[in-house]
């Protein structure tokens, strides 16, 4: 579970948690089905989400030492990021990953920096599956770039996600800003007036095996939450 430390990071996570995460009965792209929906572009695509995410990615990116000279990520879920975390930077370029090649102009899957050899860090909003990463990573060494790292705004620790994700990036490390646990327990706060049984830990239902929101008086999930 990520442990956020600066104002910005905690300003984030109220955020998503406040605009983008909702409870209830959802259908996924991939065919599962969820008890939470969260869509990262509610806030990444707002006039304060969008600085926030561009200071939080690269706090993250100067942390790790990665010093790529670009940013980039499969079209349309990283391309908020790119441009926030190239905005705020001030020194790092952006690209977008077409999901295919164009059929027109010159046909090139790769849009904006075009430097081969050039190291890059790819970004995603959500990692579930880590479909739409995996397709920006390949894509980005098809092209000649070299990865340093890969970064998701959030990671919803299921269907195989980050071991599918750190596959593909190898040798280049898979880093989760927050986890879905982290945004479920910030929303749980802002939401629950009684929320003096609320900790943000990760631990597991005793009944269903969901995140849990409670441990009093026994560890449950907001279904079985007593």
């Amino acid at each position: 579970m990520s442990s956020p430390h600066s104002g910005a990071r905690k300003e984030l996570l109220r955020l998503l948690a406040d605009k983008s995460f909702r409870l209830g009965e959802f259908k996924l792209s991939s065919g599962a089905t969820s008890d939470y929906y969260i869509d990262c572009r509610t806030t990444t695509l707002d006039a304060k989400g969008s600085r926030l995410t561009g200071e939080v990615f690269v706090e993250e990116i100067r942390k790790r030492g990665w010093k790529p000279h670009a940013i980039g990520g499969l079209t349309m879920g990283a391309d908020p990021i790119v441009v926030a975390v190239s905005v705020v930077s001030g020194e790092l370029h952006g690209f977008l990953v077409r999901k295919a090649e164009k059929q027109h102009g010159t046909g090139q899957r790769i849009e904006g920096f075009r430097e081969k050899g050039a190291r890059v860090v790819i970004v995603d909003d959500v990692c579930t599956t880590g479909g739409s990463t995996v397709q920006a990573i390949e894509a980005a060494r098809e092209f000649g770039f070299a990865i340093v790292g890969v970064t998701c705004l959030v990671e919803r620790e299921e269907a195989k996600g980050r071991p599918n994700v750190e596959k593909a990036a190898a040798p280049a490390p898979f880093v989760s800003i927050f986890t879905a646990s982290d945004v479920r327990a910030e929303h749980i706060l802002q939401n629950d007036d009684t929320a003096t049984d609320v900790f943000a830990v990760a631990a597991c239902c005793e009944v269903c095996g969901r995140p849990a929101v409670t441990n009093n008086p026994r560890t449950r999930c907001l279904a079985h939450k007593v």
